[in-house]
């Protein structure tokens, strides 16, 4: 039993005296540091699509269009034609001799006719006022859609500037009438300062002696 236990003694001493040098070896070597892990790869930056800007066909804006067909498409044609009745009433001489060459023949269209007219009302000239009470009459007699809209507004003002006729008219005669009546006045004026320039050189004293007559030498009698 005990040649056995030897043995086995034997065997284990020599497999620690083997193994030894492999420990010591393995703790002298130096542990180096651990790698870095590798950072992570950036994500690609995907390049932003072109904007896409919509084609779309020019509009046609407000401030491009004359401001009465702007009003006419968008309140009605009363409202442009009261606006552009507003905008009138304060031109002067020159301006509504410009506007009324601009507008030109109106032709059939309703509201060139009612602008038309608008102008001419403005000028207070007979001339101008018959024409443009005639122009209403045009209006109030269409049968277009917008002479149909316009149509009572063109009565009235027709109305209206046939009462102005009269009143213009019967203000020319009265301002005629004074005219004449000035004219006369100063007629009889002049008439009566002639007669008191003549009466003054009547009074007037004269600065030479009165004449006096002659008398006949008497004539000697023959015996």
């Amino acid at each position: 039993m005990l040649p056995f236990l030897s043995v086995r003694r034997i065997v284990s001493l020599w497999a620690a005296a083997v193994a030894a040098p492999m420990l010591l070896a393995a703790c002298s070597t130096p542990v180096g540091p651990s790698p870095a892990p590798a950072p992570a790869p950036a994500p690609a930056v995907q390049p932003l699509p072109a904007p896409v800007v919509p084609v779309e066909a020019e509009p046609t804006a407000p401030a491009t269009q004359p401001a009465i067909n702007f009003i006419a498409a968008t309140s009605g044609q009363v409202a442009a034609a009261l606006a552009y009745a507003d905008k009138v009433r304060g031109f002067g001489p020159p301006e509504l001799t410009n506007e009324i060459n601009r507008l030109g023949e109106p032709g059939d269209v309703a509201l060139a006719q009612m602008q038309l007219g608008l102008a001419l009302a403005q000028t207070r000239q007979p001339a101008d006022l018959a024409r443009a009470q005639g122009l209403m009459q045009r209006v109030a007699a269409g049968t277009g859609p917008e002479a149909q809209q316009l149509a009572p507004l063109a009565r009235t003002l027709g109305a209206r500037y046939g009462e102005q006729r009269k009143v213009e008219e019967d203000r020319e005669k009265q301002s005629q009438q004074l005219r004449d009546s000035q004219k006369r006045i100063d007629q009889l004026t002049d008439r009566l300062e002639a007669l008191r320039a003549i009466e003054r050189s009547f009074s007037r004293p004269s600065n030479h002696p009165p004449a006096v007559p002659a008398v006949p030498a008497p004539s000697s009698a023959k015996p």
